[in-house]
């Protein structure tokens, strides 16, 4: 049985359609990667697969129960999202932030205990982030806030990783760290990643395997040989593209044709 299945799914917001009969499956393990373009669907979808929004029609399971039917705090314990937005707005310290993911673990009326905070150091370790533990979240640059939401959302310990546009404001030594961490999850804790991304040469790189969606469909899935294509780039994004391979990966490369 699939980690992660979506039968069907459709989604309207205020009778706009977003997802449009949207299938696909995602094994226990796999770095799948979202691409498409703007308004194809990928930010409703993560939302829809972390139980924030449901379906209209269809059904979202994980482990093979629908998200309807999670409760909140279970949903939590088994997936993780690091939204697009970084708000400035709180004036919690980043590691009250990061000790924000350890809630889900904890009962009511009792308080983080030094597991809890060992998690957090080493989330916090692995996301470069320790040093900005008593600076205040509205302080920090926003590739610093970023990097804090990533280590909140591994202090969860999720089962599943989602992200959207995540290393979007990461500068390239961090964009590679966690980029390599990722890689790291996923072989030792079998960490499931679902990102989503514009950066095509980032998908096929670091992907298992890619949705590309297109006007909130399905319009291909699979490794990043059989997705990242001259032809599925001109249809989808209207843009002429020269496809090869990396020298050093074997992988798709894609470049725009000028």
């Amino acid at each position: 049985m699939p980690l992660i299945c979506g039968q069907n799914i459709n989604f309207c917001y205020d009778e706009k359609p977003v997802l449009n009969d949207l299938s696909f499956t995602v094994e226990e393990g796999q770095v799948v990667a979202v691409i498409g373009p703007n308004g194809s669907g990928k930010t409703t979808l993560l939302k829809i697969i972390n139980g924030i929004l449901f379906p209209d029609t269809g059904r979202m399971l994980i482990d093979g129960k629908e998200t309807n039917q999670w409760r909140r705090r279970e949903i939590a314990k088994t997936v993780a999202i690091v939204p697009q937005e970084t708000p400035s707005i709180f004036s919690f310290y980043a590691e009250e932030i990061v000790l924000m993911g350890r809630f889900p673990h904890l009962s009511n009326f009792t308080f983080e205990n030094m597991q809890d905070y060992r998690i957090v150091r080493e989330a916090m370790e692995k996301t470069d982030t320790l040093a900005l533990a008593s600076r205040r979240f509205d302080e920090l640059s926003t590739g610093e806030r970023q990097r804090v939401l990533i280590a909140r959302a591994l202090a969860q310990e999720p089962k599943i990783l989602l992200l959207d546009e995540s290393t979007v404001f990461l500068d390239l030594k961090h964009q590679v760290q966690f980029l390599s961490l990722l890689r790291q999850l996923n072989k030792e804790q079998n960490l499931t990643v679902i990102f989503v991304t514009h950066d095509i040469n980032l998908a096929s790189q670091h992907a298992d395997r890619i949705i590309l969606l297109y006007c909130g469909k399905n319009y291909a899935i699979g490794n990043p040989a059989e997705v990242i294509t001259a032809v599925n780039i001109k249809e989808v994004y209207d843009v002429d593209v020269l496809v090869d391979r990396n020298p050093q990966t074997g992988l798709p490369r894609m470049t725009l044709l000028t």
